[in-house]
Formats: C-alpha cells, sequence, structure tokens
C-alpha cells in the first residue's frame, strides 16, 4: 500500500508539473510565449522532473521544496531539444513540427534561449519554498558546469563526424558529457536542494552519468529498431547528419573492407537518407552491432544500479532502480 500511496504522489506531482509548465509561457500573447509553450506543451516523459524529485526523495528530503527545480529541469532539457534541432535540421520533434520548421530558426534560436535562462529563474524560485541560498547557489553551480559539459559534448561529436573518428571511447567521452550532464545535474540538484548529505549526492550523481549513457545507447538504437512514427522523430536524422553512433561504431570494428567502405559512403552520401539507413541497418545486423550496443548499455545500467547501494533502501531509491531498467526497455 505504502508504494501505491508513493505511486499516486509521484503522478500528482509530475501531473502538477505539466500544468505548470502549461502555464509558465502559456498566459502571455508574444511570440517568445508562443514558441516557448510550443516546445514545453505537450509535456514529453518528463523523465528529468521526475528523477529531480526522486532524488529528493531518496536524500529523505521534501519534493515541494523541488518543485520549481522540477520546473527548471525541463524548460533546460527541452531548450537542448530546440537547439539539437537547428543543428541536425529535424522538422519533427514529439511527433510534431519541431520549433524551428515552425516559427523558424531566427525565432527558435532565442526560443531555445529563453528556456536555459527559465532552467535558472526556476532554480532561484526555490528560495520561496524552503530551499537555503547556499544550497541554492551549489545547485546553480552543478547545473552551470553541466550545461558547460553539454556543450563541449556537442562540440565532441561535431568534431567525431567531420573526421569520420570510429573511435568507441571518445563516442562515450561525447556522450557522458553531451546527454548524461542533464541526467546528472538533475539527480544532483534534487538531493542538494532537498538537503541531502555529500555522499549521497555523489551516489545520485554517479547513478545519473551511467543512466544517461545507457540511456543514448538505447536512443542509437531507435532508429534501427523503430519507426519514426513511434519514436516521434526522424528515424534518418543520424544519417543526414553522418552522426557517428555507438552501434555504427561497433559495426565499423566488426565489419571487413567493403562494408567499412559501404559505411562511409552512407554517411558521408547525399540525397534521400532512406535508402542509406536501410544500407546501414543491413550492415548492423550481419556485424551484430545492434546486440553489441545493448550489451553496452546493460553494462552501464548495471553501474547505475550499483551507485544506488550507497543510498538508504527507500521506496524512492527502488523506483530510481526501475527507472534504470526502463531506459533500455522503451520505444521512445
Amino acid at each position: 500500500m505504502r508504494g501505491q500511496v508513493h505511486a499516486d504522489e509521484l503522478a500528482a506531482l509530475v501531473g502538477e508539473v505539466a500544468v505548470r509548465l502549461g502555464e509558465r509561457w502559456g498566459s502571455g500573447g508574444s511570440l517568445l510565449d508562443a514558441m516557448c509553450a510550443h516546445a514545453l506543451v505537450p509535456a514529453g516523459k518528463l523523465f528529468r522532473p521526475i528523477l529531480l524529485l526522486e532524488s529528493a526523495r531518496a536524500v529523505g528530503g521534501d519534493v515541494e521544496v523541488v518543485l520549481p527545480a522540477a520546473l527548471g529541469a525541463e524548460c533546460g532539457h527541452v531548450a537542448s531539444l530546440v537547439h539539437d534541432d537547428i543543428i541536425d535540421g529535424d522538422d519533427l520533434r514529439r511527433g510534431r513540427p519541431s520549433v524551428q520548421h515552425q516559427y523558424g530558426v531566427d525565432n527558435a534560436i532565442v526560443a531555445g534561449d529563453a528556456l536555459i535562462f527559465d532552467l535558472f529563474a526556476a532554480l532561484a524560485e526555490c528560495r520561496l519554498t524552503g530551499a537555503s541560498p547556499e544550497r541554492i547557489v551549489l545547485a546553480l553551480e552543478v547545473v552551470s558546469r553541466c550545461g558547460i559539459d553539454l556543450c563541449r559534448g556537442q562540440s565532441l561529436e561535431a568534431e567525431l563526424c567531420r573526421h569520420m573518428d570510429f573511435d568507441v571511447d571518445a563516442y562515450l567521452t561525447m556522450v557522458r558529457l553531451k546527454t548524461a550532464a542533464f541526467f546528472r545535474a538533475a539527480c544532483e540538484c534534487g538531493a542538494l536542494l532537498a538537503g541531502g548529505a555529500e555522499e549521497m549526492v555523489g551516489a545520485l550523481g554517479m547513478y545519473a552519468e551511467n543512466l544517461g549513457v545507457a540511456f543514448q545507447i538505447h536512443d542509437d538504437l531507435l532508429a534501427y529498431t523503430w519507426t519514426s512514427e513511434t519514436t516521434g522523430k526522424p528515424g534518418t536524422s543520424d544519417i543526414r547528419n553522418g552522426r557517428l553512433t555507438l552501434p555504427v561504431l561497433l559495426a565499423h570494428a566488426a565489419a571487413d573492407e567493403s562494408d567499412r567502405l559501404a559505411i562511409k559512403e552512407v554517411l558521408v552520401g547525399e540525397g534521400d537518407p532512406e535508402p542509406r539507413r536501410e544500407i546501414l541497418a543491413a550492415i548492423l545486423d550481419r556485424t551484430g552491432a545492434v546486440t553489441a550496443a545493448a550489451k553496452v548499455a546493460q553494462r552501464y545500467v548495471r553501474s547505475a544500479l550499483g551507485a544506488l547501494d550507497a543510498l538508504p533502501p527507500t521506496i524512492s531509491r527502488e523506483r530510481l532502480r526501475g527507472f534504470a531498467e526502463a531506459a533500455i526497455d522503451r520505444d521512445r
């Protein structure tokens, strides 16, 4: 019964986050309000706000204190998606037109920037819900450093793609910087603002980093295991942008010279990306790269679960365990 009560409380909080996100930018009549509302609503899975809320619970804190930060976590995440869609030239996001497709690239850049600033504003709002100023400053530092890591990861990814560098270790570094950073920020901020001890904050950060890497590897696989109708984003984006994802890197390592040449031609080629995706999918199948990448993701999930052992046994810790296991068992 206690577990069900916890689940009901979390569902209610997530519902409140969704409502507040709609209100945050939905009440104004400006173009900026419309763009930010379009990006935020309807909300996605709200996974990062959930991680933040559960991390606060896992250290024995009050989730009401960190609720504004949960809103900020989603604003920051969505800002990165808006900018990603600009970089990748993607017209589809969450099954509908991306901000840059709907409003133009210039406007989308401004909307993404506004959502980043709203992340910091939301963290500051935690002073009104009971977080100490010292804890808020620490959370601001975590988010700032993770934001810089994200930018480093994006830059590293561009460098790897430009040089066609089939380096698995470099890829994993990039993913830790680009994707895992936001997971780490969400978990560490939730624990910090809720008054968690240093060792608990560190454990949740380690959990989140491994979770984030596993999550991204699984994302890499979705382009070859699910349709764009299911995932809500273009299945050919990685092909169009010549992106070196883990299954591609592992296929290149296992392939013969003929398939290695084909992989490069697919990634640098022009024209309709769908036939190129089919060629690459066949190579991934021949080399067993999809299965190999899935096994790497599973190793990171095990590391994430191990990090949680440093936390006291609570329902929140078990839910965090469940999130890690579900990260590599989803279709979007």
